[in-house]
């Protein structure tokens, strides 16, 4: 089932999305919504937002150190938590087998 209902433009670019429809695909006051062009028109979408995680350097350095699979990408991890001006040595982390 379609539905299609107008709408009007307010004041600053305002656009009521009819109520059958923020029911319908569960947009409530404060929803996110994405508007994007194509070339129908304009597409008014719910959007989908993740929470992201920021991980300090150390955190990285752990990440690039305990996931190297040899020797080589354990080299190369080593001069990138160096760049990150941390001494790998100064803490815990598991090493690919035979290092």
């Amino acid at each position: 089932m379609t539905i299609r209902e107008s709408g009007r433009v307010g004041k600053r670019g305002t656009f009521v999305i009819p109520a059958k429809l923020r029911r319908r695909f569960g947009i409530e006051e404060g929803s996110e919504v994405i508007a994007e062009e194509t070339p129908h028109g304009i597409l008014i979408r719910p959007a989908v937002t993740v929470p992201l995680d920021l991980y300090s350097d150390e955190r990285k350095a752990e990440f690039l150190l305990s996931n190297a699979v040899d020797a080589e990408d354990y080299r190369r991890a080593v001069e990138e938590v160096r760049k990150l001006g941390i001494d790998p040595s100064d803490f815990s982390h598991c090493r690919p087998t035979g290092i």
